[in-house]
């Protein structure tokens, strides 16, 4: 028979997604030039030019080294050469066996939830968050548990997670750069969050788990984005190289388990088999290789900061309120109406495609992805504001 749970989250799909397809299906009706789609973090940055070198050199090699399987935590030049940037950048003394490559961020956190986590347990995330971590927590049996951020600054709160811990709390997910306000977690705030989780594993078997999902790491636009194992001892980082490298389909990320972890000898193999367990075996080869090769190639953050300030100069001129953002490439504006969801259909007689913040876990607010071609913004900016005008009169 059917999976009835497995039908419904195909037939409902997500809602980025689906607004995606009906900027798609806009664009061929009346042309690409005069659709605004904001809803995707899909880089519009190209990929270094170090990725199609590194291609090129791999496409030299015997066929079933470049097509072959590699072993299923990844290629030990990969492995080796993530735990050494790492340690070049963080001080660490990582090594290749405290790293498994995996098939982009979302088997990574996926993977994360189903290693730290049993079915009845409860897994905080920090709202708004990023909508899939409630359907892989879903699918690992245990409950998705929602607290807000602070509404001002939208760092995490941790006196509110304080309150949401039960006996049944296994983890919490942070994602910082954020996604979707581009908030940047301080150490201050890390360091509280931190505090919190001690004081609640004493006494307990296990200690919570904090699950760092970092593939916005490389887009900060001046912020320092603190390195989370060093700040609390239980922590698994969750890695891709989609958005700092522009790589979104090809699929490539990492999980470190660091060695400083205690149950660091015990988490690794539970990670290797949750990836055996949900099919994520053998990350790409060809792009192990491209990030062996180009591990510390910088992201292009100059062209994701001047879509930043045109769109956010823009919006503070036409009246929009917005969470200025230090990190990743997502604008977090106040929706001009309490119903979030809308003001983004009214928004689309305008051809602008945000996507409203149910989607994320709260109402009231709408995400734009400025990670789109600088005059797709320019061009769009009269929009914005007969949109606003709309609303004034």
């Amino acid at each position: 028979m059917i999976n009835d749970t497995m039908f419904a989250r195909g037939a409902e799909s997500s809602k980025i997604r689906e607004i995606f397809s009906y900027g798609l299906e806009r664009k061929a009706q009346i042309g690409a030039d005069k659709v605004f789609d904001y809803s995707l973090g899909n880089p519009s940055v190209p990929a270094p030019a170090a990725v199609r070198a590194s291609i090129e050199r791999s496409l030299e090699l015997p066929s079933e080294e470049l097509h072959g399987y590699t072993p299923a935590p990844g290629l030990p030049e990969a492995r080796q050469a993530v735990a050494d940037s790492l340690n070049r950048r963080f001080g660490t003394a990582y090594t290749a066996g405290d790293v498994f490559m995996t098939v982009g961020a979302a088997a990574s956190v996926s993977m994360c939830i189903h290693a730290l986590t049993n079915p009845g347990e409860e897994v905080i995330v920090i709202a708004p968050y990023f909508p899939e971590y409630a359907v892989w927590i879903e699918k690992a049996g245990a409950t998705c548990v929602e607290v807000l951020a602070d509404q001002q600054t939208f760092q995490v709160d941790p006196e509110a997670v304080a309150a949401a811990i039960t006996p049944r709390t296994a983890a919490v997910i942070i994602d910082s750069p954020n996604n979707p306000t581009g908030a940047v977690y301080t150490r201050e705030t890390l360091e509280a969050l931190a505090c919190v989780l001690r004081a609640a594993n004493e006494g307990r078997e296990q200690p919570i788990f904090l699950i760092s999902d970092e593939p916005y790491r490389e887009i900060v636009y001046g912020a320092e984005v603190p390195w989370v194992p060093s700040i609390y001892e239980n922590t698994v980082v969750c890695y891709s190289y989609s958005k700092s490298l522009s790589l979104p389909g090809e699929r490539v990320g990492w999980v470190l388990v660091p060695n400083t972890c205690p149950l660091a000898s015990r988490i690794m193999p539970a990670v290797a088999g949750a990836a055996r367990t949900l099919g994520f075996v053998c990350a790409p080869a060809l792009f192990q290789r491209v990030v062996a090769d180009c591990v510390d190639e910088p992201s292009d953050v100059a062209a994701y900061a001047r879509n930043r300030d045109v769109l956010t100069r823009a919006l503070s001129e036409y009246g929009y309120t917005y969470v200025e953002p230090d990190g990743a490439f997502y604008l977090w504006v106040k929706a001009l109406e309490d119903d979030a969801e809308a003001f983004c259909e009214r928004a689309k007689a305008y051809e602008l495609l945000p996507v409203p913040s149910n989607s994320f876990g709260v109402p009231g607010w709408f995400r734009l992805g400025y990670c789109i071609d600088y005059d797709v913004i320019v061009n769009s900016l009269p929009a914005w504001k007969r949109l606003a005008d709309e609303y004034r009169a």
